[in-house]
């Protein structure tokens, strides 16, 4: 009994402490339950939220770009598109020869694509899509859309790319967008914090993401760019994507900001049908403001071609094209202003003190000074002529002398009054000085010593000078402003383009009142160079104006002697560019143009039509009225951090 009753107790014992030990483990799992599901619930929900939901970037929307009237000229619109990831691909070829049964793949272009996946893995940047094909067709999209799900790492969607609706007409002003090169990589994020940096490198990677390579879209990059930020996708269990979460609002991209520019699309297109297939430039600026209303260099590019990437056959066709197409003529193309520059050459000489008004030179027709003869453009002469006659009928002896009297240095001065020599980079790229000689730049660019036979070429706007048709543009606005200050000013609302500098140098009122009256003179009164011009075609108002023809090629005494080879007996490159500028109207001006028509030989005959049909559309246009932009300006969100941010109106 007593054995019996030990072991009822060591079983009882044993049952005590197997039951404690059972106990314990189970009010552990208990509490463990209760940490885990109440306790710590929302910790692991996220936790096993993060296994099937990545965070994705979201590039920012480009800023449009928009005309004076908020016309678009730069904008985001939608298109098909297909990429693959490469940390989700085992495969590539494979998943190449997928996609190639559902649209067409060329063998460079699935090069491309390989190479640049290998480039991404060996940079640690597998998550980077890689875009096999843009602007996909809507049964090419659909096609895809729907076997997307069976073809490893693609990605299907539609996607954000920049258009230019206006096509060639802005493309050397606006510039173009293109994907992000090394150089823009390293520019874009240099002195970025390291998350920054990181956070930036993988949005110019994106396939949606541009950055300005010219122009406007370059200047202005950090102003139309915006703030990139994140979309949440809920993944299977092979990383694909099934569908988007509601977006967080603080993870929400910040899109770029408008930007306006004064131009006016619609005189902008008239002044391009004006010249009618020729190559050159016309610029348009409104007198009291400085806006420039239209500036136009043709022939032109269509930047849409760049915007996906340009093969380089056509890109070399572009670049190899006789018309370069590819040249900013109106602020980058550097021409002689030929007689266009004989009112500064006027003014420079009524400054001096060396000449009246009154005072007169007789044109024989040439002029003689050292060992060398110079020739006035009219064979016979002009006879005996003033400073108002001398301009009116562009008589280059005249200015011959007087230039010879002013000096070198005195027109080299007036000449950076008018904004000669200067810079404009107005918010673009391409831009050009050209060049104001002086015995001081020859002595240093070339180590003579300046001779007084070139101030006589220099008097008539040949030699080395050389100006753009915008600097021509400004001279005529100041000209018509009788002298005032001006200002020029591309873009109306955006990030400001500090380094433009401002005219406002002195010129005196009375002198600009003579050369105004010359200018009349050559349109409006009988004898004038541009005469025939003179009429805007609006029942009343005239224009005042200057034609010229800038020389490039020696002419021979021999080929004087028998008669100047024009037209179709020389090849076009030798042919004399065609120029004019002008103001509008003649007795209250608003507008001033500048027109050069390449190889074009006579300004009166080729150049002056197509200023004054350009001034004439201005004014009934009314282009110089109020810009949209004027009451947003006020109302524009503050950019704090430089990256971006809507215009609220």
């Amino acid at each position: 009994m007593a054995k019996n009753r030990n072991l009822d107790f060591e079983f009882d014992r044993r049952l005590l402490l197997a039951a404690g030990a059972g106990g314990v483990v189970l009010s552990t799992l208990v509490a463990r339950l209760f940490q885990l599901q109440l306790l710590e619930a929302d910790y692991y929900d996220k936790l096993a939220s993060e296994n099937h939901v990545r965070l994705v970037l979201a590039p920012p929307e480009r800023g449009q770009i928009l005309d004076r009237f908020g016309r678009p000229l730069a904008s985001q619109r939608q298109a098909g598109r297909v990429s693959v990831v490469p940390e989700r691909m085992k495969d590539t070829d494979a998943t190449l020869d997928q996609i190639a049964r559902h649209i067409s793949l060329p063998p460079e272009r699935r090069k491309r694509i390989i190479d640049e996946v290998r480039a991404n893995r060996m940079r640690n940047a597998s998550f980077v899509p890689v875009t096999v094909a843009q602007e996909l067709s809507y049964e090419e999209f659909a096609r895809l859309r729907v076997h997307a799900v069976d073809i490893e790492g693609v990605d299907v969607q539609m996607g954000s790319t920049r258009s230019y609706p206006r096509g060639r007409d802005f493309a050397h002003v606006l510039g173009y967008v293109a994907r992000a090169s090394a150089d823009d990589l390293e520019r874009l994020t240099e002195g970025r914090s390291p998350e920054e940096f990181k956070t930036y490198r993988e949005m110019f990677r994106h396939p949606d993401m541009r950055v300005g390579r010219q122009g406007m879209e370059r200047f202005a990059e950090d102003w139309l760019r915006g703030r990139p930020g994140r979309r949440r996708v809920v993944t299977n269990a092979h990383g694909r994507p099934m569908e988007e979460l509601a977006q967080d609002p603080k993870q929400a991209a910040v899109p770029g900001k408008d930007l306006y520019v004064t131009i006016d699309a619609e005189l902008q297109r008239v002044a391009i049908e004006r010249f009618e297939g020729e190559s050159g430039a016309a610029v348009v600026v409104d007198v009291a403001s400085g806006d420039v209303l239209a500036m136009v260099s043709t022939p032109a590019f269509d930047p849409n071609a760049f915007v996906n990437g340009i093969s380089g056959k056509d890109y070399a066709e572009l670049r190899d094209n006789p018309m370069a197409p590819l040249y900013p003529r109106a602020h980058g193309g550097v021409y002689p202003p030929g007689s266009t520059f004989k009112m500064v050459v006027a003014t420079a000489a009524l400054e001096a003190g060396v000449v009246k008004t009154t005072d007169t030179v007789r044109c024989p027709g040439s002029y003689r000074f050292g060992n060398r003869t110079w020739h006035c453009w009219k064979r016979g002469g002009h006879g005996v002529m003033n400073m108002h006659n001398a301009i009116k009928h562009s008589c280059d002896v005249y200015f011959y002398e007087i230039a010879r009297r002013t000096g070198v240095r005195k027109i080299a001065e007036v000449s950076h009054k008018f904004g000669f020599g200067e810079t404009f980079v107005l918010g673009m790229t391409g831009g050009r000085s050209g060049l104001v000689p002086d015995p001081d730049w020859k002595l240093k660019a070339r180590g003579e010593p300046w001779f007084e036979g070139e101030t006589l070429n220099f008097g008539i706007g040949q030699g080395q000078l050389g100006t753009t048709p915008l600097q021509l543009a400004l001279m005529t606005a100041r000209i018509a402003a009788t002298g005032a200050p001006l200002k020029p000013k591309l873009i109306g609302l955006g990030p400001p383009s500090d380094e433009d500098p401002m005219l406002d140098k002195p010129l005196d009122p009375a002198i600009m009142e003579i050369q105004k009256a010359g200018m009349y003179g050559v349109t409006s009164e009988p004898g004038g160079t541009g005469y025939r011009s003179g009429d805007l075609g609006l029942g009343g108002p005239r224009l005042a104006g200057k034609t010229g023809t800038a020389q490039v090629r020696r002419i021979s005494a021999e080929e004087r002697a028998k008669g100047i080879r024009l037209g179709e007996s020389i090849a076009r490159e030798l042919r004399d560019h065609a120029l004019f500028v002008a103001y509008a109207p003649a007795d209250n001006p608003r507008y001033a143009v500048s027109v050069i028509v390449e190889h074009g030989e006579g300004g009166s005959r080729t150049a002056a039509p197509v200023g004054r049909d350009i001034l004439a559309a201005a004014i009934k246009m009314d282009s110089g009225r109020t810009p949209n932009y004027a009451k947003r300006a006020s109302t524009t969100v503050p950019d704090t951090d430089g990256q971006g941010g809507s215009d609220p109106a």
